[in-house]
């Protein structure tokens, strides 16, 4: 749906495109009435038609422009998040904003302490983890394929 603004805009600006092809008809004519030849008048033909053709596509960029104008202050005046964020990195397609992993995202880390190191046997693999809350007490959880163990 077009704005007042917007169809104003494009009403004036084919009011002008008419003022312009009037403008070439006359000249035209003007040009017919004192060629000598009939080449001459050919040219003069020609002049009005790629002076129309000017005109109208001028009409057309016009309408473009209006058109973009009306969508452009629409983003001005309502200003949603999912309008200004919804491809930038962080954001969700509503606009929401989404945790981001600071080397994903190109930024450095923040400084953080030293994590502790992982007590390894002699094999080498790690230590299984043990949950407090969640292991009964004297046992040793360890995971396989198919779910927890105690021992």
């Amino acid at each position: 749906m077009m704005s007042a603004k917007q169809k104003i805009s494009n009403i004036a600006s084919a009011a002008k495109e008419r003022i312009t092809i009037c403008t070439a008809k006359a000249e035209e004519q003007a040009e017919k009435a004192t060629a000598a030849t009939a080449e001459e008048r050919e040219i003069a033909k020609e002049r009005r038609k790629a002076k129309e053709a000017r005109a109208k596509m001028e009409l057309h960029e016009a309408k473009a422009r209006h058109a973009a104008e009306k969508l452009d202050a629409r983003k001005h005046r309502y200003g949603t998040v999912a309008a200004a964020t919804h491809h930038q990195p962080g954001h969700d397609t509503f606009g929401h904003h989404q945790y981001q992993d600071p080397a994903v995202m190109g930024m450095a880390a923040p400084a953080t302490a030293a994590a502790p190191a992982v007590a390894r046997p002699a094999g080498g693999a790690p230590m299984a983890t043990q949950y407090p809350s969640t292991v009964p007490a004297g046992t040793t959880q360890y995971t396989t394929g198919t779910g927890h163990h105690y021992v």
